[in-house]
């Protein structure tokens, strides 16, 4: 029987979470309903949403839980985002829009019991100490369906490993605009993303840095995969790749 360790399925695992499990946040999808909501635009739907499981907190607190966002966009944004409905109607909203937009993609895809099963057993486990997005995505309420329940996890994993990664990054001693830029090195579309305004440094010279935070983020998601045995962490991940092939299909 196949058996991985944590690590192995950290490393598996990481990249299918952070190219699927944050998709439907900036889908046309999801962007669209913003207006028949009452948010002037998508982006201001997204900083509510996401940011929801926070609370009705001060400015500051998202960017420290968000991590990676210009200051300055965060403060001009959110508080008009967050005064549209609240903290309690923009996470309900935002939770409801991320299972729905998961259902469309995943019906009928194999084994999503099985797979929503164990990764909640990996995320259950993790420790949320010093991780207050992923803390407060992890207690939002899972839908009963599969597909529904499978998506949101996946959501969850992302800001799991985002929120780590976070902490990853200021350890290893890169700023914000570093971290986004050396993420995609020779590439400025998240620094315009995230609101940081151009000109950008030249962070060639700190991609070793960059590999440590990586390292570090793996190293703070071993706890979670630390309660599956080595079997299931196989399972997980033999499951994780045909569901991720289902939503990329999907569109």
């Amino acid at each position: 029987m196949t058996e991985l360790s944590s690590l192995d399925a950290v490393q598996a695992l990481s990249p299918i979470f952070s190219s699927v499990g944050g998709r439907f946040m900036l889908h046309p999808d999801t962007m669209s309903t913003a207006e028949a909501a009452g948010y002037a635009n998508g982006f201001l739907l997204y900083a509510a949403g996401r940011g929801s499981v926070l609370g009705d907190v001060h400015a500051d607190v998202v960017i420290a839980a968000f991590g990676f966002m210009n200051p300055g966009t965060v403060h001009a944004i959110w508080p008009p985002a967050i005064a549209v409905e609240g903290p309690a109607a923009a996470q309900r909203r935002y939770a409801d829009l991320c299972t729905t937009w998961g259902r469309a993609r995943l019906a009928g895809a194999p084994g999503l019991e099985r797979f929503a099963e164990l990764l909640a057993t990996a995320l259950d486990a993790a420790s949320v100490v010093g991780l207050p997005l992923f803390a407060g995505w992890r207690a939002v309420p899972r839908p009963d369906d599969a597909a529904g329940r499978a998506y949101l996890l996946m959501h969850v994993a992302r800001e799991w490993r985002g929120s780590a990664h976070v902490l990853a990054t200021r350890a290893a001693g890169l700023s914000a605009l570093e971290a986004v830029l050396t993420n995609a090195p020779g590439s400025t579309a998240g620094a315009k993303l995230f609101g940081w305004p151009e000109p950008y440094p030249d962070v060639t010279d700190l991609m070793d840095r960059r590999a440590r935070a990586d390292h570090l983020t793996d190293v703070l998601l071993l706890d979670g995969y630390d309660a599956l045995t080595g079997a299931e962490r196989a399972e997980l991940v033999a499951l994780a790749g045909p569901i991720a092939e289902a939503i990329t299909s999907a569109g």
